[in-house]
């Protein structure tokens, strides 16, 4: 179905949080921390929006709408909305409405909470951007423009090298990443021609039928796996802890981190359902899902186990989105709708129970559900959700992603593989889930560093309500299915679906491996100390890891960086005159080299004797430089050559550039010659043999260089339109019959003002050298012998 072209209030919603990120200083320093009540409107109406798409999309309509940016290369600032967009433009909206109240809350009183809140809402707007985005160029834009806001986000807290260390981790990672993408997308756009995702989605084999799908599909997963944090990558997000709770909670629930699921989601019908699709995918998320519920059952503080589990959790997103099955498609869009509602709440949950108790270590923790109640009731409804039990949507995306899992017929024992994974990362993500639900809130009392109490309204509204809203999601299965994940789906798909969900299960199957799980669960989370310490230690045995590793590929660049620039800025002019014109030589010789597109030889005209006697002048100038005994010599030859070369300017027609190269020649000469006699410097040149040949040979390389590229110039057919435009118009336009002095003056002026300028700043330069005094090696006498009287007068 072609797209229905949509008014412009759509691109407004995705640049409304970059204006609320303008304003959100000046508000809160007039309303503190209530700041939040306002600010969260611009959220929430951006939320209102996108649900005025629910309907259509549910029947199958896209929309789009488009701004021209650069339209000379072809980039607009334009937006594609269909089921997957609404439904991440929902959750980023919705979901950010709460955060921003939260974020009032958590960080009342703060002296930069306006700066939080800017910032917030800079992330919020990347996102929007990059869920949204048609123009492949625009949405690697905000694609890239997250990493650089989560980067501020998370280090929020700049004074401690624990943030900054995070901070510049997650920048790395990502915005490495974002690098492939951007060369994924260019292969795209060079395989297709197309560079809007709309068109592409229109014709969903033409990746694939070209011979650029290898490349393409390991760039696209190149951005997606360290955007999503698959193993090996999964090791920043974690770290990204050190951030601020409300950051956190918004990161993993529905921003940062689901936009690498995100773009493989959307690329789906462009890249997927094929081999290569179906085994790599499936394999990293395979094990990006143990990985992340091993290491998080090792962990005690609040936050790490829950920044565990979301690396699990898109490892098992990864997973099923890689099977290309219908049905498993249909459990990881229930998942990550389930995922998103939970993850939020519990989040927040952790963040006010280490705001109101002092402490999120849930070894310190225990008895707090009475000082507590709305947070604990928060906390049970989204752990049950993410231990997936009935009647809360998580149950219902669980069964549906067995159902799909276990019914992979062309996987073949990979499907059996897959599916015993999902058993066991569901398994211990329930561990990880009750320990949240359980440990801070059951068992006696004890003392925490805070005298323990409920948070104030804005802490304790987000995690309420989209707990709530988990249960309700299940309640009414068959409405969230028509709306929500029938549309996300056929985005997916390619293809317009409907499913009918329900909460009853109707299929054995999902049902004996959701026992399977529960059970499997429960017996693991009695043993759950034990647990932990057993994956510790094994932790331990094993020792190193991609974070420590991470660490080491710094220091790596760092000492490959001191190496290298200690090899080239060794503070010789020598050198780098050298490696400049190694470099030139290069960039003129390579590419013919590489192409085999060397220029013809020309053969030699018929020279009159003069002429003949012009070049032999230049040759013996250049003769006379090379067995010049003094630099002065070889100064007062290289003019030689200049001569020679305004001579023949002159021979062929050209007396002004001649008078020009004249007079360059003798002030060069005279100004390097004044130059000599000011500088401390060794009359002769005393390199080595090999240092004279090294730069002989580069010397040779370049002059070759230069003379192949002009002859390639001159053996392509003249172009004359230039000359007959300054012909026509240098006087009606520029009212100047010398066509030269128009074309410098007038038609070329900036050109001719740089140059000015470059002259002149090499005139400074050379009269700063001139002014150079070096001072004659002297001895100092020793100083005199102090008479007494000297003494007491320097002692007064």
């Amino acid at each position: 179905m072609t797209p229905a072209v949509i008014d412009d209030t759509t691109l407004y919603a995705v640049l409304a949080p970059f204006a609320a990120a303008v304003v959100a200083p000046f508000l809160t320093r007039l309303l503190k921390h209530n700041a939040a009540w306002p600010l969260a409107l611009v959220p929430a109406l951006i939320f209102l929006h996108f649900v005025g798409f629910i309907e259509p999309v549910s029947r199958g309509e896209t929309f789009v709408a488009a701004k021209a940016w650069a339209p000379s290369y072809g980039i607009n600032f334009s937006v594609y909305v269909d089921g997957l967009s609404t439904l991440f433009g929902l959750l980023i909206s919705g979901i950010g409405t709460f955060i921003i109240l939260y974020a009032g809350g958590y960080l009342k009183g703060h002296p930069q909470q306006g700066r939080f809140f800017s910032f917030l809402f800079m992330f919020m707007g990347a996102m929007l951007g990059l869920v949204l985005g048609n123009n492949l160029i625009s949405l690697f834009i905000f694609w890239e423009l997250t990493s650089i806001t989560s980067f501020l986000l998370i280090g929020f807290d700049h004074l401690r090298a624990a943030s900054r260390r995070a901070a510049i981790q997650a920048l790395v990672v990502t915005g490495g990443g974002g690098l492939a993408l951007l060369a994924g997308f260019i292969l795209i756009i060079s395989a297709t021609g197309e560079i809007e995702m709309s068109v592409l989605l229109g014709s969903p084999d033409i990746i694939k039928d070209s011979g650029l799908y290898l490349p393409i599909f390991l760039l696209v997963l190149g951005g997606a796996f360290t955007k999503s944090a698959q193993f090996p990558f999964h090791f920043w997000l974690p770290n990204a802890m050190e951030a601020p709770t409300p950051v956190s909670a918004y990161l993993h629930s529905a921003t940062m981190v689901k936009a690498g699921v995100y773009m493989l989601m959307r690329m789906h019908p462009l890249l997927g359902d094929t081999v290569l699709w179906t085994t790599v995918l499936p394999l990293f998320g395979g094990v990006t899902l143990l990985v992340g519920t091993i290491l998080a059952v090792r962990q005690t503080d609040l936050k790490l186990m829950l920044a565990y589990t979301t690396v699990a959790s898109l490892g098992l997103l990864v997973m099923l989105t890689g099977t290309s099955h219908e049905k498993a498609l249909e459990g990881a869009v229930l998942y990550l709708l389930a995922h998103s509602l939970f993850k939020g709440a519990l989040f927040m949950v952790a963040g006010t129970i280490d705001h109101e108790a002092g402490t999120r270590d849930v070894t310190k923790l225990g008895g707090l559900r009475k000082a507590m109640p709305f947070t604990f009731v928060a906390a049970c409804l989204a752990a049950l959700s993410m231990a997936g039990l009935p009647p809360f949507i998580g149950f219902i995306a669980k069964e549906v992603l067995y159902y799909g899992t276990s019914n992979i017929g062309d996987l073949g024992q990979l499907g059996v593989i897959i599916t015993i994974v999902a058993v066991i990362g569901n398994a211990l993500m329930l561990v990880i889930a009750a320990a949240v639900a359980m440990k801070p809130f059951f068992g006696p009392k004890v003392d925490t560093p805070k005298q323990a109490h409920e948070g104030p309204v804005l802490l304790i509204a987000g995690p309420v309500v989209l707990s709530v809203i988990g249960i309700i999601l299940g309640l009414i299965a068959h409405t969230t299915g028509m709306l929500f994940v029938g549309p996300t789906l056929s985005s997916l798909l390619g293809e317009f679906k409907q499913i009918d969900l329900h909460l009853i299960p109707t299929e054995p199957t999902p049902v004996i491996l959701s026992f399977t799980t529960v059970g499997l669960g429960i017996a693991l989370f009695t043993q759950l100390d034990k647990l932990r310490d057993f994956i510790a230690s094994v932790l331990k045995a094993i020792g190193w890891g991609p974070d420590q590793g991470f660490d080491q590929f710094v220091s790596g660049i760092v000492r490959f960086a001191t190496w290298l620039t200690r090899l080239l800025q060794t503070g010789k002019m020598q050198t780098y005159m050298l490696l400049t014109f190694f470099f030139t030589a290069l960039a003129v010789l390579l590419p013919g080299y590489l192409t085999n597109s060397f220029p013809a030889m020309p053969k030699l005209p018929e020279y009159r004797f003069y002429e003949w006697g012009i070049l032999l002048i230049a040759v013996l100038g250049l003769f006379a430089i090379l067995v010049a005994r003094t630099r002065l010599t070889a100064i007062v030859s290289l003019g030689v050559q200049g001569f020679a070369v305004a001579l023949i300017f002159m021979m062929f027609g050209a007396p002004d550039l001649s008078f020009t190269q004249f007079m360059v020649e003798t002030l060069s000469v005279v100004i390097l010659a004044l130059v000599m006699t000011r500088l401390n410097l060794s009359p002769r040149d005393h390199r080595t043999v090999p240092a004279r040949l090294l730069a002989g040979v580069v010397a040779v390389a370049v002059g070759l260089g230069l003379g192949l590229t002009l002859l390639s110039i001159t053996q392509q057919p003249f172009d004359s339109t230039l000359s007959v435009f300054f012909t026509e118009f240098s006087r009606s336009i520029a009212h100047g019959r010398n066509i030269v002095n128009v074309i410098l003056v007038d038609f070329r002026g900036f050109d001719t003002l740089g140059e000015i300028a470059v002259v002149v700043l090499a005139g400074l330069c050379v009269l700063a050298l001139i002014r150079v005094r070096t001072k004659p090696d002297t001895v100092l006498d020793p100083p005199p012998e102090r008479t007494g009287q000297s003494q007491n007068a320097e002692a007064r």
